[in-house]
């Protein structure tokens, strides 16, 4: 009988302050707990802050994660399954997640969906009757909402800027380049010594997010 190695992929958002950003401790250790329960060998966990409103293209952790997942799908004698704790972690629409579903589909990659209770695939490695058509729906009806909720937020902001109010920062609160920099100069000086983005993200505790936007602030 074939082992099912299991890959984690968790994200939350890259927004609000050091102190009080989100972090994937919580969906890391349900879906740890998931592979336990169901035998699972945990080959790896991905963490990831970043929007949800990015394209799956420039989600590198998400990418990186479902590479892993298409080289552990060439071993043999295992079968491979990334957790995620929800729908909208791989993928903002529905035509983002129907393609991620096709390229785990195409590599004989299982998926999980914590919160919806879901796998892709059945006890034979094929994609279930309706696994698709539900995901489909499910990602169509999160995108709908997103939408409307953005619907809603750009008429009251209209609204408000008609009624003389004022958006964006106050005045003089928008940090120069050089505090940006004095801020995140673990970062800084782990970038000039050549590590990985995804490193620098794990060694200062950062988002790599924010070690994306150092990396454009500074030369070498």
């Amino acid at each position: 009988m074939s082992k099912t190695i299991a890959v984690i992929y968790a994200r939350v958002s890259s927004s609000g302050s050091l102190e009080y950003r989100q972090n994937t401790d919580r969906q890391v250790k349900d879906l740890k707990e998931y592979a336990t329960y169901k035998g699972f060998e945990l080959m790896e966990v991905f963490n990831e802050h970043i929007s949800g409103a990015k394209k799956n293209s420039d989600r590198p952790i998400l990418v990186e994660a479902i590479e892993k997942c298409k080289e552990l799908s060439e071993l043999k004698d295992a079968r491979v399954i990334l957790l995620v704790s929800e729908l909208s972690r791989v993928g903002r629409n529905a035509f983002e997640v129907l393609e991620t579903i096709k390229i785990l589909v195409d590599n004989g990659i299982n998926l999980y969906l914590q919160k919806e209770q879901m796998t892709l695939l059945d006890d034979n490695g094929k994609p279930s009757l309706f696994a698709p058509i539900m995901l489909a729906t499910l990602s169509t009806c999160a995108q709908l909402e997103r939408e409307n909720i953005t619907f809603r937020l750009n008429s009251g902001r209209k609204r408000y800027i008609e009624n003389g109010g004022r958006l964006g920062r106050p005045r003089g609160s928008v940090k120069t380049t050089e505090k940006k920099l004095e801020e995140y100069k673990e970062v800084v000086t782990l970038l000039k010594k050549n590590y990985t983005m995804r490193d620098v993200a794990k060694l200062s505790g950062v988002s790599i997010s924010s070690v994306q936007r150092v990396k454009k602030l500074i030369s070498f």
